[in-house]
Order: C-alpha cells, then sequence, then structure tokens
C-alpha cells in the first residue's frame, strides 16, 4: 500500500507543497508576506438618481485601485 501526502516539503526543504486545507490558529504569525492595505471608506450612497449613483460606484471603483485591491485603467 502506498500513501501520497496532499502537504510535503521537497527535498532541500526549498519548495513546501499544501494540498490540503492550511489553518492558521489565532495567535499565529505568518511572516514574509505582503501585508494587504485596505481600502479607503466609500459612504453609503444618499444617490437619487442614476447620476449620483454613478459618481458613488465610480469613486468606490477609485478607491480599491488606489489600495491596489483592483488592477488599474489600462492605457
Amino acid at each position: 500500500m502506498s500513501y501520497n501526502a496532499k502537504n510535503y516539503t521537497e527535498q532541500g526543504g526549498d519548495k513546501t507543497v499544501i494540498g490540503g486545507t492550511l489553518e492558521i490558529l489565532e495567535g499565529a504569525q505568518v511572516k514574509g508576506l505582503p501585508s494587504a492595505t485596505p481600502a479607503a471608506n466609500q459612504a453609503d450612497s444618499t444617490a437619487s438618481d442614476v447620476e449620483g449613483l454613478v459618481a458613488d460606484f465610480n469613486s468606490l471603483l477609485a478607491k480599491l485601485k488606489a489600495a491596489g485591491l483592483m488592477a488599474a485603467d489600462s492605457e
């Protein structure tokens, strides 16, 4: 009988493969990952017409792009 592990570290330790679920418990630390920057707050829309709603939505998109949570527009 053979066993294929879903999670393993390759010979030499340069690569670890996670094929199952990685659970990070409270209090644990993960080092070396880039930190996420939250987007600026977008107030609830009070738009009373389509133009106002479009302006609010475009403001939300701009904040997501500025925070790096959405790709910027292509030129």
